[in-house]
């Protein structure tokens, strides 16, 4: 008579097998680790996360900054809280084989986790790692510079609950000066972030407005906002030298920056917009149609950020974190946007 494995029990195979059905439905994770050298981005991350071993031997050896840095792609790709993140790698095989840890290794905590966070933001390195990886797909001639695509999408913020002289002084930019008797409580207060509508509905956070190269959709530059800011107002720091000559796609938002056009010597290929009194022609109407085609590739981007990152959001407070988590998620995109052209043969 055979015999059956007993329920519950595990054998020596058990974790290999399970690690290859993962990889055979499509571990994210694996794929990136795959296609990506994390080791490139190390000496910039040791410049600001200096090694408190080589000065002091006492005390915990701190974590790998390669290492953590990856936790964080855990922590914004899966859109997970610091709690969650420790949580996560510390039940999930999966995530701890990503960062290199064997089964018994100690996880990283939620604190450090959050001050690892916090150091990225208050010295602008996520900034600095988004460029450095659009610097290697330059150099690699992954960015084809045939026409850039521009827009702009909400990054929800936690929702404030002020009174309506708060938020008066707020938007007045005197917030700094409100619930000084109460540091706990300013703690989480975003004066930073703000309210806007669009198509009936209203937001409450900061904007990601980006520009990607037409042809590979990657993400070549980012600027962050507040959700307040009109779109087209982000235009000029957008666009750089190397944009020059070529075409600037874009909807109807950012009519009227002839400008801006004319400064960086772009191609006008700006949807445009009709007015009371004015509509648009029938040829307006179908250079639009033509132009939306090519532009639409943009909200691929936003797509991957919302469905598989989970909501393009920030569980942070304030613009400088806001801005760090935007920059982070937008390189993250564009380490799996890699990875997808990668994976297809994309030419």
């Amino acid at each position: 008579m055979a015999k059956y494995k007993k329920l519950g029990s595990v054998t020596l195979f058990d974790a290999q097998t399970t690690k290859e059905n993962l990889s055979e439905l499509g571990n994210p994770l694996e794929r990136l680790s795959q296609v990506i050298d994390f080791e490139m981005f190390r000496g910039a991350l040791e410049d600001v996360f200096e090694n408190r071993s080589k000065k002091n031997n006492a005390g915990a050896k701190p974590y790998d900054v390669v290492m953590m840095f990856k936790v964080m792609l855990i922590k914004h790709y899966y859109n997970l809280s610091d709690h969650q993140v420790q949580y996560q790698i510390t039940d999930r095989q999966s995530f701890k084989d990503f960062l290199g840890l064997a089964s018994g290794d100690k996880v990283p905590d939620e604190k450090t986790i959050w001050a690892f966070s916090e150091k990225l933001a208050k010295s602008g390195l996520s900034e600095r790692l988004f460029q450095q990886f659009v610097d290697e797909l330059n150099s690699k001639g992954l960015i084809f510079n045939e026409g850039q695509i521009i827009d702009a999408s909400f990054v929800l913020a936690p929702k404030q609950h002020n009174t309506r002289d708060e938020n008066k002084d707020i938007k007045n930019g005197k917030g700094g000066d409100l619930w000084n008797d109460t540091p706990n409580n300013k703690r989480q207060k975003d004066v930073d972030a703000r309210w806007t509508q669009k198509g009936g509905q209203n937001f409450f956070g900061y904007k990601n407005h980006i520009k990607t190269d037409k042809v590979s959709k990657f993400i070549k530059r980012c600027f962050v906002s507040a959700a307040s800011l009109h779109d087209s107002q982000a235009l000029d720091y957008l666009v750089e030298e190397s944009d020059r000559g070529q075409s600037l796609l874009a909807d109807s938002a950012y009519v009227g920056q002839e400008d801006v056009l004319e400064k960086w010597g772009l191609i006008d290929e700006i949807c445009e917009k009709g007015h009371r009194g004015h509509p648009l022609t029938e040829h307006q109407r179908e250079s639009n149609r033509k132009k939306s085609s090519i532009r639409s590739r943009v909200e691929h981007v936003f797509g991957f950020e919302e469905g598989s990152m989970n909501r393009l959001t920030t569980r942070t407070i304030g613009f400088v974190r806001a801005k760090s988590t935007i920059f982070f998620k937008n390189m993250l995109y564009n380490f799996f946007r890699l990875e997808q052209i990668v994976r297809l043969g994309i030419n």
